[in-house]
């Protein structure tokens, strides 16, 4: 039994019926590529609706569950914690598996969690549960990874990839709907619950999983097509040699953990998730500190993830159609303007200054999007295809870290240095992410080149 649900992740194999008709391969190419995009983007949209939705009810689920500050917080530290490792391991194991099992699994287990999740009232089951919930959530991006690396060449990569990151942003709304909609209910009528927003969620999450396992398929060569490269005429950066064999420790080692860009965009990616979490765990508090209405708070903080959906989907466009998909000059204005919002966030921010609060608030999200999305993207071709997920989930791993230190580290210079040194520090992360993100300039440029 166990056997057989392994066997269930196997990679599909290879059709034994090519197609060789080149309109025919056009045909199939782009059938193909407009469904595993949608399912990808709705599969990706729902794995937030049942891991985000924790947020929204966070103040009633506290007082429900009798759970301390102090508890609430240890298990979104946990759970970050797990989240952030599972990326890098599910990032190995995407490699090795069939794409379409691998992201329907992940969002199949966190679901069935959710229907039951609510009900719980131990701590220690709390925290076990909602800490697996993140690690199958941790299941979402690698798979996605791949199907980027498969389906689309290096050039047409950007703009796709940053398109399709929008998702997260219409996850997040939708969890906030669904919270919003069930805690109005329940004034309404006695048999509605606060524990149905996770039921709701869960079941949403079935059924896109069931949806996601018949839509989606594995890589070109499982449905009889040719290689993206052969298709599109344009190569991946970085290929795997012919006679380097079929171990994927020996690929994991050259392509990513030696792999000295993957290690200087990994810290690159940090910064920006320093600066990202910064914005998501303190901007409220921030505001509140400098006496805006606590009505308004909320209604302005909401600019930043929507506006940012914008800036990552911008950045995307503008790699592809500008910088003839070279990432690293777009990551480099985006770090560039996004130390500078950090800066007038801090200055300006305030009653006397709603608008600018407003247009700085929505900067930060614009800015942090583009290089959030673009340097995943530059990971992707400076790796292998056949590593693509686990330097991905590599990468992931430090933009959590980035996170935690956001927490922890941002709070100590809060203490001690006051917020003009909590921006400081945004701005130095910045000036960080740019030097870092530099060093691939000369490597995509020749590579690109090479492709003319």
């Amino acid at each position: 039994m166990l056997q057989k649900f392994f066997d269930w992740f196997k990679p599909l194999p290879d059709a034994t019926v090519k197609i060789t008709d080149p309109e025919e391969i056009n045909k199939q190419y782009k059938r193909w590529r407009w469904r595993l995009f949608i399912s990808a983007y709705i599969g990706y949209a729902v794995y937030y609706v049942t891991r985000q939705n924790l947020n929204p009810i966070a103040h009633v689920f506290k007082a429900e569950t009798g759970m301390t500050d102090h508890q609430f917080g240890l298990m979104v530290s946990v759970s970050l914690i797990a989240y952030g490792i599972g990326k890098f391991v599910s990032g190995m194991l995407a490699d090795k598996s069939n794409i379409r099992v691998f992201l329907a699994f992940g969002l199949m287990a966190s679901s069935i969690i959710n229907l039951f999740f609510g009900y719980l009232t131990s701590f220690f089951l709390l925290v076990f549960f909602w800490t697996l919930n993140q690690a199958f959530q941790s299941m979402g991006f690698p798979p996605i990874a791949r199907i980027f690396a498969y389906w689309f060449s290096p050039k047409e990569r950007a703009s796709k990839w940053t398109l399709w990151a929008s998702a997260h942003t219409v996850g997040i709304s939708i969890a906030a709907i669904i919270a919003a909609c069930v805690l109005k209910l329940m004034d309404v009528t006695p048999w509605v619950h606060w524990q149905f927003v996770f039921v709701i969620s869960g079941i949403i999450g079935l059924c896109t999983s069931f949806y996601i396992l018949a839509t989606v398929t594995d890589t070109p060569a499982s449905v009889g097509l040719p290689p993206v490269e052969e298709y599109t005429g344009c190569q991946q950066l970085v290929t795997k040699e012919e006679n380097e064999g079929s171990s994927y420790w020996q690929l994991l080692c050259k392509y990513v953990l030696t792999n000295k860009y993957i290690w200087i965009l990994s810290v690159a990616f940090l910064c920006v998730y320093f600066v990202r979490y910064v914005t998501l765990s303190w901007a409220a508090i921030f505001l509140d500190s400098r006496d805006l209405s606590k009505a308004s708070i909320p209604l302005i903080f909401t600019l930043n993830p929507l506006v940012g959906a914008l800036g990552g989907i911008t950045a995307g466009i503008l790699t592809s159609k500008v910088f003839k998909g070279r990432c690293t000059p777009a990551n480099i204005i985006y770090f560039v303007l996004l130390a500078i919002s950090a800066y007038g966030f801090y200055l300006f921010a305030g009653p006397n200054h709603v608008v600018l609060t407003c247009v700085f608030i929505a900067a930060l999200g614009f800015f942090v999007d583009g290089p959030q999305n673009l340097i995943n993207v530059q990971i992707s071709l400076l790796t292998t295809k056949e590593s693509v997920a686990a330097a991905c989930g590599f990468c992931g791993l430090f933009g959590y870290i980035g996170g935690f230190l956001a927490g922890s580290g941002a709070s100590f210079i809060l203490e001690h240095f006051g917020w003009k040194g909590v921006f400081n520090a945004c701005i130095v992360a910045c000036i960080v992410g740019v030097l870092l993100v530099m060093t691939a300039w000369k490597k995509e440029n020749s590579d690109v080149a090479t492709q003319k």
